[in-house]
């Protein structure tokens, strides 16, 4: 077994548990439909957080080619999934016992998916540069067109459907450019 393979062990159980989550309160709002008000913006939100969590889990194939891992790496890609995995654990509302509106869920706990997120990009950067040896410029650029998108949704939240709309292109954008 390679250093590879036995630290994407953890990552891939990680992120497993993300997609597990969010397909599980996928299915609960849709067992609970007539308790539901939908909205759209959320299920995009929800849509592009599946997004990364495949993208992280793509890209991680690419690591392969490191030969020499240190505790850092491990240390920073286990940080990235479990911040993937607070977003898709945020990203949608179980429904409870009342009634829920999709929206007003995802503008108050959603913002608290934004803050993962918001902690994922700034794994970007270190990914990037330290273990694929990316031009520094476009490393840091990037995500951080996706901290500040997340910083407006985390500050406001009144304006959740046009980041839903802003953040479902960012991630197209970034799956394209990394896949």
């Amino acid at each position: 077994m390679t250093q590879h393979e036995y630290i994407f062990i953890a990552v891939s159980i990680i992120l497993g548990l993300a997609i597990t989550r969010l397909l599980h309160t996928m299915a609960m709002i849709t067992r609970a439909y007539s308790r539901v008000i939908f909205h759209w913006s959320s299920t995009i939100w929800a849509f592009s957080v599946m997004l990364y969590i495949l993208q992280l889990w793509w890209v991680g194939w690419g690591l392969r080619a490191i030969e020499q891992w240190t505790f850092l790496d491990f240390i920073v890609l286990v940080f990235g999934s479990s911040c993937i995995y607070g977003a898709a654990e945020m990203a949608l509302s179980a429904p409870e016992k009342g009634p829920i509106d999709m929206l007003k869920e995802s503008q108050q706990l959603g913002r608290l998916s934004a803050l993962s997120m918001l902690l994922y990009y700034l794994v970007g950067p270190y990914v990037n540069i330290a273990m694929y040896n990316n031009p520094i410029l476009p490393s840091i650029a990037v995500p951080s067109i996706g901290i500040l998108l997340m910083v407006l949704v985390i500050t406001i939240p009144a304006r959740f459907k046009l980041w839903s709309v802003l953040f479902s292109l960012y991630s197209l954008t970034v799956l394209v450019l990394t896949v």
